[in-house]
């Protein structure tokens, strides 16, 4: 069993790391990891991530009041707690503000480019939740459409929020949403952006599923064979027998992402 000097120290290296990375700046962003049913050590408020030591994390119930701890939880730690009330798989949620997938969200345009298989299979579709005032449970009611079916959010004007079964996979799946998001914009200001097809993508999400990742596949609005036999994407496919059918290489290729990205997950 993890001792609890362990889990706070692993919450300061994370803490540490966005901070390097420049997903936050002065005091911004929180971590939080659940120890039990009504119990979670999180980061504490106004302490900037660079500057986290194991002594300076809080241990808090279930309603957010402190249990022990010499400083006080960040007030956005609301949005930490309605994560984990509403899914029991979660053990660890972080939020920062990577500065290329908050400028979507200011931008008003959606990350939901399927152009990368490892994001496809580590992130998905990354749903950009409404505005909400910080501190306020209008935050966390804006993840309530998304919940069940995501382990990353963009906060509208606000950054993004990961989740996962362990510290290390919510950390990483910051670091996927965040580069995905430089991905997308660099081939934007390059004039193009090709979208994963429909054929493929649909073989990947049938990966996420056997990975056990939470996510529906959303359909390909942008296949030119939308509707049409074609279009070999179980939720619009057409065909009579509704069967996908692939060649051993493409399985091979999605084989070895696969292989790749539950190696980065530590699985």
């Amino acid at each position: 069993m993890i001792s609890s000097f362990e889990i706070k120290k692993e919450i300061c290296e994370v803490g540490h790391k966005i901070y390097a990375e420049g997903f936050v700046a002065a005091n911004d962003g929180n971590i939080s990891v659940k120890v039990s049913d009504n119990e979670y050590y999180c980061t504490p408020t106004g302490v900037s991530k660079g500057d986290l030591t194991p002594d300076m994390i809080i241990r808090i119930d279930g309603k957010g009041n402190k249990i022990e701890g010499r400083l006080n939880p960040s007030s956005e730690i609301k949005m930490h707690l309605r994560v984990y009330q509403e899914r029991p798989d979660v053990n660890a949620v972080v939020h920062a503000h990577p500065p290329v997938a908050t400028a979507f969200t200011v931008a008003g345009v959606p990350l939901d480019k399927y152009i990368l298989p490892e994001a496809v299979l580590t992130i998905g579709f990354v749903p950009t939740c409404e505005y909400g005032t910080p501190s306020t449970m209008e935050i966390p009611d804006s993840l309530m459409p998304y919940i069940q079916n995501h382990d990353a959010f963009l906060l509208k004007n606000h950054g993004a929020l990961t989740v996962g079964n362990t510290l290390k996979k919510a950390f990483f799946t910051m670091e996927e949403v965040e580069f995905n998001a430089k991905i997308c914009k660099y081939a934007m200001e390059l004039g193009r952006v090709e979208e994963i097809p429909c054929d493929q993508l649909e073989k990947l999400m049938e990966l996420r599923k056997k990975m056990r990742i939470p996510g529906k596949h959303p359909g390909c609005k942008t296949c030119k064979n939308l509707g049409t036999p074609e279009c070999k994407c179980k939720q619009n496919a057409v065909t009579p027998s509704g069967i996908v059918t692939s060649t051993g290489a493409d399985e091979a290729l999605v084989a070895e992402i696969t292989k790749k990205v539950l190696a980065a997950l530590g699985k």
